[in-house]
């Protein structure tokens, strides 16, 4: 296999069995790319695999031994780096319509004419070039509207916090509890991480800024009554679960009906208080019908709500709080989050005390 030059020239990888064919297309284009050359589907694979930076094209014939062109060009499919990458069949003349059908971008026919080549081959290196520029400019401004969401959606959790005579440190607590518990279950691999991982994890902690942004609907002489709720009062303090879903549909509306972020504000701010006995509202759904996110977020709030000051209760310690969430395994909590939070509840206290 030929290994490319040092330069900044785009790098077209030619994978052909016939030496006489990889000297022909590497003189044609040389003069404007550095070539990467390789005897079979195989070699070729393996050089992908390994380069730092992946090709802007292959030159890729069908039949050569040990894995042929179509093989090599399956393999790559199902690879998601590779699968962008454009493809242009070296073929004979009666293979060109199959070429094309297998998904190939364009196709080279032998003996080669240099001019055809070097048409072919400029044409969809800035084909995607042009892609890959769109799709930067299209995650930059991804990144620039998620930046701003989180921004936003922050300071409006920080005006519900300060409502309800909180710190301020409320919400930035309990995210790093679902952080924390969020790359255990991932780490440790738990029955749950598959589900995880779907869900786009990253997010899930981010959306638990939003978890009690309902109780901007409760009234005052009860959000901050000190101690116990009369049981009319309790149900009304039920509501914001109910009502930070509605407020949250509303922004779905508004930003994208499909935003994942989003979504799982809404499931958090619905579902965090059910249980998974079933006993909890506002649904009084149990197991794993409550979204893992709410399941997730119900022990961060429970745990930070127990070592905290609120208007109707004094702090617990640490001690008394960790056995209340181990007393509520299976009960009250999901038995696995419960098991993943008190492997890591030395990692809880030092965040309670760091952002106390």
């Amino acid at each position: 296999m030929a290994l490319e030059a040092g330069n900044n020239l785009p790098t077209v990888l030619v994978v052909d069995d016939v030496g006489m064919n990889r000297m022909i297309l590497e003189e044609i284009l040389k003069n404007d790319y550095t070539i990467v050359t390789a005897g079979n589907g195989q070699e070729g694979l393996d050089y992908l695999y390994q380069a730092k930076i992946l090709p802007k094209i292959i030159l890729l014939d069908i039949i050569m031994p040990v894995m042929d062109g179509y093989n090599m060009f399956k393999i790559m499919k199902s690879h998601d780096a590779l699968k962008r990458i454009p493809v242009i069949f070296i073929t004979t003349m009666d293979s060109e319509s199959e070429a094309l059908s297998a998904g190939a971008v364009d196709f080279i026919s032998k003996p080669f004419v240099p001019e055809i080549v070097k048409l072919r081959v400029r044409n969809q290196v800035e084909l995607k070039n042009y892609s890959d520029n769109l799709e930067q400019m299209v995650a930059e401004k991804t990144a620039e509207n998620t930046a701003t969401l989180d921004n936003t959606l922050q300071a409006l959790a920080n005006i519900i916090e300060y409502r309800n005579l909180e710190s301020g440190s409320h919400v930035k607590r309990t995210q790093f509890f679902c952080k924390a518990l969020i790359e255990y279950i991932l780490s440790a691999d738990l029955v749950c991480a598959d589900d995880l991982r779907s869900q786009e994890p990253d997010v899930i902690f981010k959306s638990m800024a939003l978890h009690d942004v309902g109780k901007i609907g409760i009234p005052d002489n009860i959000l901050l009554k000190p101690g116990k709720f009369l049981p009319e009062e309790y149900e009304i303090m039920k509501t914001h679960t109910t009502v930070g879903k509605n407020i949250i549909e509303e922004m779905m509306k508004a930003v994208s009906k499909g935003s994942i972020y989003l979504k799982h504000c809404r499931d958090i701010a619905y579902c965090h208080h059910e249980r998974f006995d079933g006993k909890g509202y506002p649904q009084g759904i149990g197991g794993t019908d409550i979204p893992l996110s709410a399941r997730i977020a119900s022990i961060a709030d429970v745990y930070d709500a127990l070592v905290n000051t609120r208007v109707y209760k004094e702090e617990y310690s640490f001690e008394k709080a960790i056995g209340i969430i181990s007393a509520g395994r299976g009960t009250q909590f999901d038995p696995i989050l419960t098991d993943a939070m008190l492997a890591i509840q030395d990692q809880f206290k030092e965040i309670s005390r760091t952002y106390r």
